[in-house]
């Protein structure tokens, strides 16, 4: 089965390190910020694990929205890490693209959504499962 899919290949970056402060930032009351820079950081270096197995992909929906997915958000998938019972993935059933969290009940194999509105989908002995790849981070906007 010959399969496409439109992710951003991760191998395909360019090197952008910025400062990474020494001192957290709290998320309570404000403190006094550092004035010095520990080190600088590539967000690839942080975020990529295994650059020629790493893609970016977008979301859409919210059937992942209490796993803190929402639309527009961009998934980091790593295709070598291997995926257990739970994980959250990147996977084409029957042809269609979803990410959903794979688990495994009683010899059964489901995709289940991180939302109480969508039921989880079975995956029958008969169809054409395809992994991706696990889902490693998750960037969203702010605000």
């Amino acid at each position: 089965m010959r399969t496409f899919f439109p992710g951003i290949p991760a191998a395909v970056r360019t090197r952008l390190p910025l400062p990474l402060y020494l001192s957290p930032v709290a998320a309570g009351f404000p403190s006094p910020a550092e004035d010095y820079v520990d080190k600088r950081l590539d967000l690839n270096e942080l975020l990529v694990r295994n650059p020629a197995a790493t893609f970016f992909v977008r979301a859409q929906g919210d059937s992942m929205r209490d796993a803190g997915i929402a639309t527009d958000d961009l998934l980091v998938v790593d295709r070598a890490a291997q995926p257990r019972n739970g994980s959250i993935v990147v996977a084409a059933l029957d042809g269609e693209l979803t990410v959903k969290r794979l688990c495994r009940k009683n010899g059964r194999l489901f995709l289940v959504p991180d939302n109480p509105d969508y039921a989880p989908l079975e995956v029958p002995p008969e169809a054409s499962l395809t992994v991706w790849g696990v889902v490693t981070y998750v960037i969203h906007k702010a605000g």
